[in-house]
């Protein structure tokens, strides 16, 4: 895919992601993933930091979800979904969320902070490893079409 020449990641905005995005979010959802999430499951993240949404002029373009678990002093954050429109793939967009997740759970005292990927996902592997994500486990047939999830795992410099 060619990426679009209309889109810039320096002029999208990322914010919190609200109720009135949620439609445009489950629908990029079905657009980009075979195993789609449910309408509800994005509602039950809603409030949490590092829901963001990137933002174009009123259209949206991609998102992520990550959120923080308590553990004794130790929190740790999890990235548990990011999809960018693939229209807009390649441009940046998809690094821009990932590090305002990553920034937000830090300020929320993340030490560290997890995230499944397709093992055969290359193009996110290599996105993952440039932000500091590391492998730390392989989990066979992890998805319903069988193919394993790496675990990756980015540690706080604290």
């Amino acid at each position: 895919m060619v990426p679009s020449p209309t889109v810039d990641a320096e002029t999208v905005t990322v914010r919190q992601a609200t109720r009135p995005d949620l439609l445009s979010i489950h629908r990029l959802e079905k657009r980009v993933f075979d195993e789609p999430w449910s309408y509800a499951v994005f509602e039950e993240f809603l409030g949490e930091p590092a829901f963001l949404v990137a933002d174009l002029d009123g259209r949206l373009l991609g998102y992520v979800v990550a959120d923080r678990t308590a553990n004794n002093g130790r929190d740790f954050g999890h990235v548990k979904d990011l999809a960018v429109d693939p229209e807009a793939q390649r441009n940046g967009i998809g690094r821009l969320l990932l590090r305002q997740a990553v920034s937000r759970l830090l300020v929320e005292g993340v030490v560290r902070i997890k995230l499944e990927v397709r093992e055969h996902n290359t193009a996110a592997r290599r996105l993952y490893a440039q932000e500091g994500f590391e492998p730390r486990k392989r989990i066979p047939r992890y998805y319903h079409d069988g193919e394993a999830a790496l675990v990756l795992v980015y540690e706080s410099r604290r």
